[in-house]
């Protein structure tokens, strides 16, 4: 079993598309961002429903991911949402996604040394 798919559970992947992945990188930026000046708001709870919110984006876009769990559960300390924790775990998860979807190279034939030139003593060591 591959890590990718422990990390994936036992949810379906969405495919991963330029859109999903600008939709993604674009809402953990801006929540990022809009935590900053909420940060004095911390117990009205209006970061946590924008975590909320957040965590429901990002698994429509990127699917469900164990790194998101952390990541929400970060989110909801007091002084943590202040950090690029969203931004950290989006780009690593796309990292993740694009790795295991990567196809590897098609398998030519072997490479053979070349042969040497019949004209020539053949050194051999």
């Amino acid at each position: 079993m591959k890590l990718l798919d422990i990390l994936n559970g036992p949810f379906p992947v969405p495919p991963l598309t330029r859109p999903r992945i600008v939709l993604a990188v674009v809402v953990a930026v801006v929540v990022d961002a809009l935590q900053i000046p909420l940060f004095p708001l911390t117990w009205t709870f209006f970061d946590e429903v924008l975590d909320l919110i957040t965590m429901g984006v990002m698994v429509w876009a990127l699917g469900f991911n164990l790194l998101l769990l952390p990541t929400f559960i970060l989110e909801l300390l007091p002084g943590v949402e202040v950090l690029p924790t969203w931004t950290g775990c989006v780009i690593t998860v796309i990292m993740l996604r694009r790795r295991g979807q990567s196809v590897p190279p098609p398998a030519g034939p072997a490479k053979t040394p070349p042969e040497p030139p019949d004209d020539q003593p053949v050194i051999d060591v």
